[in-house]
């Protein structure tokens, strides 16, 4: 591909379309806690509610049954990565290492069974959001439970908003495995390595929001070619600097925690509809949103002062991903490491062997 073309290539919009009621389902669904906290002055904890409700987004184009299913067991991911995530911020040092393990066990999971976008990603910023709350052991448990509440809630927006569209009608479709298990260990291995070292790296400079340089590296990698991550980089730093811009016109009015809600519910809906179109765009909206709900661990930080730090923060984790993405995408190292390996490892039969697999070697 020629200079040219990769440059127009970064404004082409994908020609893909939603239907209008998903994103507005989305975004009632992850606004709904936050409005309800506003409105009851618990908005902080309200935010950690909103975070679990982002398991809608994990909703599958399959039948209603098997949405929930999915569903369900995201919210007890979410809940796992964020107990593991809230205590490793009890020993200092830690956070890395926990979350190393955190990004391995979900890229494992969600690669070997096909889920797709948005993947990993939210298991990994919960897990980063949740490490830079100040550690409290007797609010451990409120904190998962808050989790757990807001996906059930979301859960059980995607039953109605399936049975309104008749999701229950469709042909159900087999489930989809990646048994490439050497290949997904080692891009595992990697990327948890990346995602993980980002972490240390921000804590060894002492940033003041350390768990955006971890998120930033980890949303740059999700690209699945190395043309994807160059324009996620991109995209992602440039549309960071239009959203505080953006980000910087809403707080200018010191926007009461009702309205920041209302403003939660409506920047989903646009995300939902341009995310699927242009990644930068739906950055600029990301921005905003984001910056809203690091109210759990801002403290009552000045405005510009957070989105000058986020500034700094979403452009070292960018560099950090796309040097990642880099020696990933556009080297042979994995693939030749991949090909030394045996075809199917004993640890990857214990992990990934189905009761068939058993019956069939009895025999």
């Amino acid at each position: 591909m020629s200079f040219k073309s990769a440059v127009k290539s970064l404004f082409t919009l994908n020609n893909v379309s939603r239907p209008w009621h998903l994103p507005v389902a989305a975004g009632i669904t992850i606004g709904a806690p936050a409005v309800l906290g506003a409105l009851t002055g618990t908005f902080t904890d309200a935010m950690i509610a909103s975070l679990g409700s982002m398991v809608f987004l994990y909703m599958s184009p399959t039948r209603t049954a098997s949405r929930m299913l999915t569903m369900i067991l995201c919210t007890f991911g979410f809940m796992a990565c964020l107990t593991l995530a809230t205590l490793s911020a009890s020993v200092a040092g830690l956070a890395p290492v926990a979350l190393f393990v955190i990004a391995f066990a979900v890229i494992v999971i969600t690669r070997y069974y096909c889920l797709p976008p948005p993947g990993s990603f939210f298991f990994i910023l919960a897990s980063c959001i949740a490490m830079a709350m100040p550690f409290d052991l007797a609010a451990t448990p409120e904190r998962v439970g808050l989790i757990a509440m807001g996906g059930m809630w979301a859960v059980l927006m995607a039953f109605i908003y399936s049975l309104l569209t008749g999701a229950h009608k469709t042909v159900s479709a087999p489930v989809q495995v990646d048994e490439r298990v050497n290949a997904i260990v080692l891009e595992a291995l990697f990327l948890s390595l990346c995602i993980a070292g980002s972490y240390g790296f921000a804590l060894w400079l002492q940033l003041s929001n350390p768990y955006w340089v971890p998120i930033s590296c980890a949303a740059i990698l999700q690209g699945a070619t190395f043309r994807m991550v160059w324009h996620r980089n991109i995209h992602r730093i440039v549309g960071t600097v239009v959203g505080m811009l953006l980000a910087s016109v809403i707080f200018s009015f010191q926007p009461p925690a009702l309205v920041l809600a209302i403003l939660i519910c409506i920047l989903q809906i646009i995300i939902e509809m341009l995310i699927v179109k242009h990644y930068g765009l739906a950055v600029i909206f990301i921005t905003p949103l984001t910056v809203i709900m690091a109210e759990i661990t801002s403290s009552g930080m000045d405005a510009t002062l957070l989105l000058e730090h986020r500034l700094v923060d979403i452009v070292l984790g960018s560099v950090l991903g796309f040097i990642g993405g880099t020696i990933f995408h556009r080297t042979d190292f994995f693939r030749r490491l991949e090909q030394k390996m045996a075809p199917r490892s004993r640890l990857s039969e214990l992990l990934f062997s189905t009761p068939d697999d058993g019956h069939n070697k009895g025999n």
